[in-house]
């Protein structure tokens, strides 16, 4: 039999040139022989991290996301209307009765009786909210008439009223408003208070202490109520227009 024509040097010589080279690798990371799988490559280059942190004596540490700190219903009323017991849900304000609230927070005290929308009933000085809620009135007055027998100013000279009086009835109806909507209720109290605001300015006026601030002049007032009793008879709204101008 005759020999091969290729000798066995040959032939290991021609295995050696047609197998693929593998570079050294002097570092940690893993080098992928082809690029089919970029995936894979990733996926290899994560392990190796991780086999290198072990290796090294580091342990891992998960990251526990920061949590907001929890803040109890008491203490979003709290700070909801600066203390003012009347406010007793957690609905925000509107910047001016959050104002408002804060300014009364130290002089109205609540009861456990309850009024308009489960709101503690308010009382300022000798007043009540209960004494003076238009929405029990047992002749069942629409808002702007109960507001405009009920706080009515003296027959005879408007300098000579109470403006201690109407200033205290004016705060329940303030501090009811605030705990009203903090608990997103009806708001039909805005047209008595709006007629109080009215007359407090008209009785600080008569007495020469006319506020300064527009919005608690007396025909800025008079524009509130007006607007807010839209719905009221043509002769109710014409009582509050000729009260808005009798300021002496």
């Amino acid at each position: 039999m005759r020999s091969p024509s290729f000798s066995v040097l040959a032939l290991a010589g021609l295995i050696a040139t047609s197998t693929a080279k593998i570079p050294f690798v002097a570092t940690s990371d893993v080098i992928p022989l082809d690029s089919s799988s970029s995936s894979a490559s990733t996926s290899s280059s994560a392990v190796a991290n991780a086999a290198t942190a072990v290796s090294a004596g580091v342990a891992a540490i998960p990251i526990t996301p920061k949590r907001s700190p929890r803040v109890s219903m008491a203490s979003r009323r709290q700070a909801n209307g600066g203390g003012l017991c009347t406010v007793i849900g957690s609905t925000a304000l509107p910047a001016e009765v959050e104002t408002v609230a804060e300014s009364l927070a130290n002089s109205i005290t609540c009861s456990s009786a309850t009024t308009i929308a489960n709101v503690p009933d308010a009382t300022s000085g000798s007043t009540s909210f209960s004494d003076v809620d238009f929405s029990t009135d047992a002749q069942k007055r629409s808002p702007l008439q109960f507001a405009l027998d009920e706080f009515a100013t003296d027959a005879g000279s408007l300098a000579d009223t109470d403006l201690q009086d109407f200033q205290d009835k004016l705060n329940v109806y303030l501090a009811t408003e605030a705990g009203i909507r903090s608990v997103g209720g009806s708001l039909a109290i805005k047209v008595p208070k709006f007629f109080l605001q009215m007359q407090v300015s008209r009785i600080q006026t008569a007495q020469g202490n006319p506020p300064e601030a527009a919005g608690q002049q007396v025909d800025h007032l008079r524009d509130k109520v007006l607007k807010n009793a839209a719905g009221e008879s043509k002769a109710l709204l014409d009582q509050v227009t000729k009260l808005a101008t009798q300021v002496s």
